[in-house]
């Protein structure tokens, strides 16, 4: 699909990649891409929010993270950890501000950001294992942190769409942290590339599928085609016992089966699953909330999903 098919919406992010110029090939180049090209899409925050950063020591590394707390949020109060994208060598704590904080402020949820280990300096499992250190730390520090621990819920897109789905494999498989609900938005939980979206979409425009490939190599450089869940969510045995999930991808995106099957397969093994395609739209849509209504509608979406399970839950 040819870039004057995308939704107007989505024009304002064609236009600051092309504005930034080339992404570059080098980790070095394509950060320093990506740290202009949020700070053009990011908006500051509410005044009233507490926002705070910390670092919660896991056994193996001390992991980043902000917290965001809504002004009038009760306590203990409901808690989203949040996990940035990026492709799994890109991003931190302020490249997806405006998603975390927009999830505090319209969700009437804590958020706890998680600036994970990259590649290729850590590959697979460094990213997922900072995450499940947040998590547990989370349920364990929960009344210290105002956070009720029964009303836990994950959101991440991209690359943070693969974690989210994998904790909530993890916690299923170890009986916990309880999870009331995950939120996972273009999400790559197959990291495989021979799926027709990945044909349709292949140039883009934003994510390509050379760009995933890539992406792919350098989380899973010792084993690409691992069938370890943790790694690629979509070749666990059973999607069954899992939290309420919402899967939300976007039409012209290389990745955006990645998103259709792993709801596909929750829905086959009789698992609570709302799949939505925000048409038109390419990946990173979200970024797009401040400057087209469609966008912004598609956020919110998210959002009344995470409040609607966490709230009085």
């Amino acid at each position: 699909m040819s870039v004057e098919h995308i939704h107007p919406d989505m024009q304002f992010l064609v236009d600051v990649r092309d504005k930034i110029g080339p992404k570059g090939e080098t980790p070095e180049d394509q950060r320093r891409f990506w740290t202009a090209y949020a700070a053009a899409t990011n908006r500051p925050p509410p005044d009233d929010m507490a926002i705070r950063d910390d670092v919660v020591e896991t056994a193996e590394h001390k992991v980043p993270v902000r917290i965001y707390r809504p002004a009038g949020a009760p306590d203990p109060a409901p808690a989203v950890i949040y996990m940035h994208g990026g492709g799994f060598m890109l991003g931190d704590l302020d490249s997806s501000d405006s998603i975390a904080w927009g999830y505090a402020d319209n969700a009437d949820v804590v958020v706890i950001s998680v600036d994970y280990r990259l590649t290729p300096e850590d590959p697979y499992p460094a990213a997922f294992n900072d995450c499940w250190g947040v998590l547990t730390w989370l349920a364990d520090n929960a009344a210290e942190l105002g956070v009720d621990a029964g009303r836990i819920g994950l959101a991440g897109d991209s690359a943070g769409g693969n974690l989210g789905a994998a904790l909530a494999l993890k916690a299923r498989d170890e009986g916990g942290p309880a999870l009331a609900c995950v939120a996972i938005i273009y999400p790559g939980t197959g990291l495989d590339q021979d799926q027709p979206s990945y044909f349709e979409h292949a140039d883009g425009p934003g994510l390509t599928r050379d760009g995933t490939i890539k992406y792919r190599k350098l989380y899973l450089p010792d084993d690409r085609d691992t069938d370890d869940p943790y790694a690629r969510p979509i070749m666990a045995k059973s999607l069954a016992g899992l939290p309420p999930f919402w899967v939300h991808s976007a039409e012209i995106d290389p990745i955006r089966d990645d998103g259709r099957n792993f709801a596909a397969r929750i829905a086959a093994d009789g698992g609570n699953v709302t799949y939505r395609e925000a048409k038109r739209m390419i990946h990173g849509f979200m970024r797009a909330r401040f400057t087209g209504p469609a966008a912004a509608r598609e956020y919110g979406l998210i959002c009344d999903f995470l409040k609607s399970h966490l709230h009085d839950a």
